[in-house]
C-alpha cells in the first residue's frame, strides 16, 4: 500500500525546522538549493561540496549525478530517474558511514537527504514526523518544545536516517532503549519488480508491518529511499504529543575521569574495573540505568585512557551512585585517574554543551566493532593494551567502549531487525589517520588488533555466551571475508543474528530487483 506526503502536512513548523537545516548545511559549505538546482552534475557549483560530505576520507564516490530533493516527491522523482538511467543509486542522510557504502566506484547517483530535515508533530499518524536528513541535534532541539526526547546518539551531527535505521542508541538509552524501539512507522520510496518507484508508508500496526519492522535495525541502503520516521513510544496512543516519547532527565551530572599514563597492570585494572561493574548492572531497571560512560584509549603510547560520565541527576541518591562508579573502576588504579569537578545542568544544557558537537571529519578511518556478553579476560587486555601502545602508531586512533544494556535488554532479540538484547557493552576499534600512503598498515593494525584478541572464535566476536556478534552502524566488511573472518559464519550472522532469514524476505518484497545495495546489503553472498 502506498501514500503520498499530504501538503497539508508542511505546516510553518515544517518549513522552520527545514529552514534550520539549509543554514546549517551552508555553514558547512553546502549552500542551500534553489528550485531548478535539484540534481547536480560533474562540475556544478556545489557537486564536489556534495560529493565530498562523506565521515570517511578514504573513499569518495564521482557520480554522474547528485540529487538534492526537498520533498518527498523529489525524492521518489529522483529514484525513478536514476532507475531509468540504471544508474546505482546510493542514499546519503548524515553523511556519517564509517565504511563505502555510499562513497564507491560503482555509485552513478546519490540523492542526497541533508535538505530534508523537518520534525513535527504528524496528527494523521499521531507520531512525530522525522525527515531522514535531520541530524540527531536538530532531533533533540525540536522535540524540546514538547519535554520529550529520543535515546539517540551523542554526536549530534549524525543524521537520522542510517542512525535509526540501524537500530540507534546513546547516553539515554540504558533507560529508555533503542530509538527503533520507539519507531512507529516509516514512510520509504521503494522500486517495484517492473522498476516503478512508489512511496509506501509502513507502519507497525498497520500496512507494510514487515517493512516497518525490517527498519529497526535492518540497517539503511537496503530496501529503499528512507524519507521520515514516525516516532511514537510503544503504550503511547498518540493523543497527546507531550506523552508520545519518552520524558528525559530534568538535568544530568557530567564530569570526565582522566588517566594520562597507564602501565599494562594498571589499564587491565581499569578496563576489568569498568567492564565489570556496567556487566553486573545490565539488567533493565537496574539502579545505574541512568549512567553512561564511554570509555577512550587513544594512541599516544602512553595508554592514556579517557572517560566522560553522564547520570541522570533524577535517580535517587544520584551524586552517592555517582562517586559509587567513580570509586569502583579506580579501585587499584595506579597511577590513580582524576576525576574533574562534577557539574550539573539541565538536559538541554548537558546536549549542548557535553555532547559531542557537530563538525566535519577529515581523516581515513577502518572500523571494527563487537558487543559484548561478558568480559574480555585479562589476557585480551593485554592485546589491546600491547597494540593501543605500539609507537608506530601515534596518532589519533583509538578504541572505545560504549555502555549497553539495561533497557535494550528487556526486549526480545526478533521484535526489532536488531536483535542484540542481551549485551552490556559494545567494543569499538576506531583507527584513524590522515595520509593515503598509510592506509594499509592502519587498516592491517586495526584488523590484527581485533583477530588477536577474538583469537578463539576464528578472529571474530562470534555470537555466544561472550560475545553478542556486532552492530551494523559499525560496518565491517572484513567479516564477510574469509582470510579475516575464520569462524565459518556469514557476516551477516554477526549484524543480524537469526533475524536474517526474515530481512531476505522482505528484501525479495520490497526490493525485487535488488536496486538498493552495498557491501553489506541483504541479500548479498555469504563470503
Amino acid at each position: 500500500m502506498s501514500e503520498q506526503r499530504s501538503p497539508v502536512s508542511l505546516s510553518r513548523r515544517r518549513f522552520l525546522a527545514a529552514a534550520t537545516v539549509g543554514g546549517t548545511l551552508a555553514a558547512f559549505g553546502v549552500p542551500a538549493a534553489r528550485a531548478d538546482e535539484r540534481t547536480l552534475g560533474v562540475g556544478e557549483a556545489q557537486y564536489q561540496a556534495l560529493a565530498e560530505r562523506g565521515y570517511n576520507r578514504r573513499f569518495q564516490a564521482r557520480p554522474a549525478k547528485i540529487y538534492v530533493p526537498t520533498t518527498t516527491e523529489e525524492v521518489r522523482g529522483a529514484v525513478a530517474r536514476a532507475v531509468a538511467e540504471d544508474a546505482r543509486i546510493a542514499v546519503r542522510s548524515g553523511g556519517h558511514c564509517f565504511d563505502d557504502f555510499v562513497d564507491n566506484a560503482q555509485t552513478r547517483s546519490i540523492i542526497d537527504l541533508g535538505r530534508l530535515g523537518a520534525v513535527f508533530w504528524d496528527e494523521h499518524h499521531r507520531a512525530f514526523s522525522v525527515d531522514a536528513g535531520a541530524d540527531i541535534g536538530t532531533v533533540y532541539t525540536a522535540l524540546h518544545r514538547w519535554g520529550v526526547t529520543v535515546p539517540g546518539g551523542i554526536c549530534l551531527g549524525v543524521g537520522m536516517g542510517g542512525h535509526v535505521s540501524g537500530g540507534g542508541y546513546g547516553p539515554l538509552s540504558r533507560r529508555f532503549g533503542l530509538v527503533a524501539d520507539h519507531l512507529a512507522g516509516v514512510e520509504v520510496v521503494t522500486v517495484d519488480a517492473d522498476r516503478t518507484a512508489k512511496v509506501v508508508v509502513a507502519t507497525k500496526d498497520g500496512p507494510d508491518r514487515d517493512l516497518w519492522w525490517a527498519h529497526t535495525g535492518g540497517g539503511g541502503g537496503n530496501f529503499g529511499v528512507v524519507t521520515r520516521f514516525l516516532l511514537r513510544s510503544p503504550g503511547s496512543d498518540g493523543s497527546d504529543p507531550a506523552l508520545a516519547l519518552p520524558k528525559p532527565p530534568h538535568s544530568m551530572l557530567s564530569a570526565r575521569l582522566i588517566l594520562p599514563i597507564t602501565t599494562e597492570d594498571s589499564f587491565v585494572r581499569l578496563l576489568g574495573n569498568y567492564l565489570g561493574f556496567f556487566e553486573r548492572h545490565s539488567a533493565p531497571g537496574n539502579e545505574f540505568a541512568g549512567l553512561y560512560a564511554p570509555l577512550m584509549i587513544r594512541t599516544t603510547g602512553t595508554g592514556a585512557a579517557e572517560m566522560l560520565i553522564l547520570f541522570d541527576a533524577e535517580t535517587p541518591d544520584a551524586r552517592a551512585r555517582f562517586d559509587e562508579f567513580v570509586d569502583t573502576v579506580s579501585d587499584g588504579v595506579f597511577p590513580p585517574p582524576i576525576l574533574t569537578p562534577v557539574t550539573g545542568l539541565s538536559y538541554p544544557d548537558t546536549v549542548n554543551q557535553v555532547y559531542y558537537a557537530k563538525g566535519a571529519n577529515t581523516t581515513r578511518v577502518k572500523v571494527k566493532a563487537a558487543y559484548l556478553r561478558t568480559a574480555y579476560s585479562p589476557e585480551q587486555l593485554r592485546i589491546f593494551y600491547r597494540y593501543i601502545t605500539d609507537l608506530r602508531f601515534l596518532g589519533e586512533s583509538q578504541l572505545e567502549f560504549l555502555p549497553f544494556g539495561g533497557a535494550i535488554n528487556a526486549v526480545a532479540a526478533d521484535a526489532t531487525a536488531m536483535p542484540a538484547r542481551d549485551s552490556f557493552m559494545k567494543m569499538l576499534i576506531h583507527a584513524s589517520w590522515r595520509l593515503p600512503f598509510d592506509d594499509d598498515r592502519y587498516v592491517r593494525w586495526a584488523r590484527e588488533m581485533y583477530r588477536d584478541v577474538h583469537a578463539g572464535t576464528g578472529g571474530v566476536p562470534v555470537p555466544n555466551e561472550a560475545y553478542g556478534g556486532s552492530y551494523i552502524n559499525y560496518p565491517d566488511p572484513d567479516l564477510a571475508d574469509a582470510e579475516w573472518n575464520r569462524s565459518g559464519l556469514p557476516w551477516h550472522a554477526f549484524y543480524y543474528g537469526d533475524n536474517y532469514q526474515r530481512l531476505l524476505r522482505v528484501k525479495a518484497a520490497a526490493d525485487p530487483g535488488n536496486v538498493f545495495q552495498h557491501r553489506l546489503s541483504i541479500g548479498r553472498p555469504d563470503w
